[in-house]
């Protein structure tokens, strides 16, 4: 097996993801439906353990010992970058790589909304972009930092599981932090951050009770913080902020939660008519009502303020979805199949 020939291959068919599975031919995530790459052989277990093991350093081979899990990033020798995870299965190591797009997309390329490029002006504030994984959070994450680069002169500092996406500093400064190799844990990597003199910072994604609240403490001491966090819609992403502190500490979090947040914007990627897929996006900004919805614990009335706030840039995930399929973009099946009555 030459790995290095099925990571191309996988960019050549512009899959998402590589599959690969002790036994089973290797699998590419196209359009969000998984393929068998048809021209290659079953994976033994000899050739994946050879074939993984050449992608990784004397350390890394370590770290995967211990821990039986190992996140990577690699790029091939044409340029291209993989976020790589690297487990073990019934005894057998086995992989998936998650393609990362060798260009950064600009916000435009993606139909970020309109309001994004004022929620990147702001000085200080929490904005979150949440969804399932395989939507896009990574990349339009990394659009809306390139944006502040490009715009702005401001020190952005990022933190990272592995580092993705490699900025180029334009107007900005960017230092990109990656766990393991840069820093021993997200804890001491946010504690430490402030020392740094950041403007902007990017977590690469809020994972636990002590990232979140990192995270939230960061945004009110006068940064500007940019974090993901795998969530279905905007008042569920509140909802798991909240309930993840352990009762005593969950008017508190209300507190900070209402005065920090800045927006949520709940991405799914659907797909497309003509083939691909586009994303559909619920946008929900921290107004004075919301503010007050959050301190009160009144989570379930925030879709109905999204819902009636449209001329400020908030939307609902069904109205994304109305909207795309008015455009052509989407079919009626695909919208029904993707509207909020159908996710839980």
């Amino acid at each position: 097996m030459d790995i290095n020939k099925l990571f191309q291959a996988a960019v050549e068919r512009k899959a998402s993801d590589l599959h690969l599975i002790s036994g089973l031919k290797p699998f590419l995530r196209i359009d969000g439906e998984l393929e068998a790459v048809s021209d290659e052989n079953e994976v033994s277990a000899q050739d994946m353990e050879s074939g993984i093991m050449s992608l990784l350093t004397a350390a890394q081979k370590e770290r995967l010992k211990a821990n039986r899990e190992l996140d990577i990033s690699y790029e091939v020798k044409k340029g291209s970058r993989f976020r790589v995870n690297i487990h073990y299965e019934k005894e057998n190591l086995g992989l998936v790589a998650r393609i990362i797009l060798s260009e950064i997309p600009k916000l435009e390329d993606i139909t970020m909304p309109e309001v994004t490029y004022n929620l990147l002006r702001l000085q200080q504030g929490l904005i979150l972009v949440t969804g399932p994984t395989g939507c896009g959070k990574s990349t339009s994450l990394a659009s809306m930092i390139n944006y502040v680069n490009e715009e702005q002169k401001r020190n952005i500092i990022t933190l990272e599981d592995p580092i993705e996406f490699i900025f180029t500093p334009k107007q900005s400064i960017i230092k990109q932090r990656q766990l393991s190799t840069d820093m021993l844990s997200f804890k001491s990597g946010l504690k430490h951050v402030v020392r740094q003199d950041p403007d902007v910072i990017m977590v690469g994604e809020m994972r636990d009770l002590e990232t979140i609240g990192a995270t939230v403490t960061l945004a009110e001491t006068g940064h500007l913080v940019l974090a993901t966090l795998h969530t279905y819609s905007a008042a569920q992403t509140i909802d798991r902020i909240i309930d993840i502190f352990p009762p005593h500490q969950q008017a508190q979090i209300k507190m900070q939660l209402a005065t920090v947040l800045a927006a949520v914007i709940s991405q799914r990627l659907v797909p497309r008519v003509n083939g691909g897929r586009v994303a559909a996006r619920e946008v929900l900004i921290n107004t004075p009502a919301v503010a007050n919805l959050i301190r009160e614990n009144k989570i379930s009335q925030i879709p109905t303020v999204i819902e009636t706030n449209q001329k400020i840039g908030m939307i609902t995930m069904d109205k994304a979805l109305k909207n795309l399929y008015k455009d052509g973009e989407i079919s009626q099946e695909t919208m029904d199949t993707y509207s909020t009555d159908m996710l839980f």
